[in-house]
């Protein structure tokens, strides 16, 4: 049983403090909702900065300052064209304290559950505040807990019986550990050419993709990713054909690591492997490589086990939404997580488009009148 009695009520709530929510919560502000009476955001990490805190230090933008934005306030400016992931959370730190959104870390939310009785018109947020439970009660709730915490790996025949290490990109932080050793890199996207690049300084690579890599022009980078993708959403509001949107240009963007990767003779990648032996991996054919350590860049999942009870209807890999809302529960929005909830959304300068959106549609059934979402 838990006790309600303690529960906190609030107009809204968001469920997590990285990029999105901050987003989000800039367009609460922005529309006249009170810090921490009308509108909270809870995060589960101790600090701010969401996913990029925990990121390899290398890690980079692929876009400049300028165009790796939230609403509001231009990132600052750095001496390197692509800033590392440091530089973000320093911005995403900043940005928090800038517009004094009420973020309370060290919460994590375990469940979004809908009200009964007397708490029939709410949502009900659970969760633990630094070892204590802690329950509020919201008329809306906005997730936007991304996808760092799903890491995920496939399964593939022999893992349980490869005697290396393997492990996920998430956990991956220099190449230092692997000097030496014979390193298979499991991936065709950003994340496994830039951590092929770095670990190719020290070690014996070799890159395995599931289809040939494609190699964006050395002048295209975000810039132009969220052009195309802008391009793209107008085109199919006007009703217009789809254009076609980032994924026809390619996929790796060849930041300046990845260039001098590709032209060291790096960027060469041999077709997935069938299976993982005690020593390494193998092909159909029946080639083999030995291997000590196998790091999969394979992706994450959209973290939502906090949703769980709502039971939410399917579309294929995720909850069907539209826009931003969920089908069949119009007090839940989710943010952030991919092109799914919004063009673009799960990058810094795309998820403030989503944001405003949300937020449009979250106040006018607030019912409050001196509230003006902009």
């Amino acid at each position: 049983m838990h006790d309600s009695s303690a529960a906190r009520d609030v107009e809204v709530l968001v469920v997590g403090a990285g990029q999105a929510g901050l987003s989000v919560g800039y367009h609460l502000r922005r529309a006249g909702l009170a810090a921490h009476t009308d509108y909270v955001l809870l995060d589960a990490d101790e600090s701010p900065g969401g996913a990029w805190q925990h990121a390899w230090p290398s890690l980079r933008l692929f876009s400049p300052p300028g165009f790796s934005s939230l609403p509001g306030w231009l990132m600052p400016a750095t001496e390197e064209d692509y800033p590392p992931a440091r530089h973000v959370v320093d911005y995403l730190t900043r940005y928090e304290q800038r517009y004094a959104l009420p973020v309370r870390h060290g919460t994590r939310v375990l469940s979004v559950e809908r009200g009964r009785g007397p708490d029939a018109a709410r949502l009900v947020v659970r969760a633990r505040t630094r070892g204590a439970p802690a329950t509020w009660r919201a008329r809306a709730v906005v997730s936007a807990t991304g996808t760092w915490g799903r890491p995920f790996v496939p399964r593939y025949p022999g893992a349980e019986v490869f005697a290396g290490e393997q492990l996920h990109s998430a956990a991956y932080r220099t190449a230092e550990p692997y000097a030496g050793r014979r390193v298979v890199v499991v991936g065709g996207g950003n994340t496994a050419a830039q951590l092929l690049a770095e670990v190719s300084l020290v070690a014996d690579t070799t890159w395995v993709t599931l289809r040939p890599p494609r190699l964006l022009p050395d002048d295209v980078d975000g810039r132009v990713l969220f052009e195309v993708a802008t391009a793209r959403r107008k085109a199919l509001d006007s009703g217009r054909s789809d254009p076609g949107g980032v994924a026809g240009l390619g996929d790796v963007v060849m930041v300046p690591s990845v260039r001098a990767a590709r032209d060291r003779g790096v960027l060469v990648a041999r077709p997935m492997f069938e299976r993982l032996t005690a020593t390494g991996v193998r092909w159909p054919d029946g080639t083999a490589q030995e291997a000590d350590v196998v790091l999969w860049c394979t992706g994450f999942r959209p973290d939502l086990q906090h949703l769980a009870p709502l039971r939410l209807p399917r579309d294929g890999a995720h909850p069907a939404v539209v826009g931003t809302r969920a089908v069949d529960e119009p007090r839940l929005h989710l943010v952030g997580y991919g092109d799914w909830t919004g063009p673009a959304s799960a990058t810094l300068i795309g998820v403030g488009r989503t944001a405003r959106e949300a937020v449009r549609e979250i106040v006018p059934a607030l019912d409050r009148p001196d509230l003006v979402a902009r």
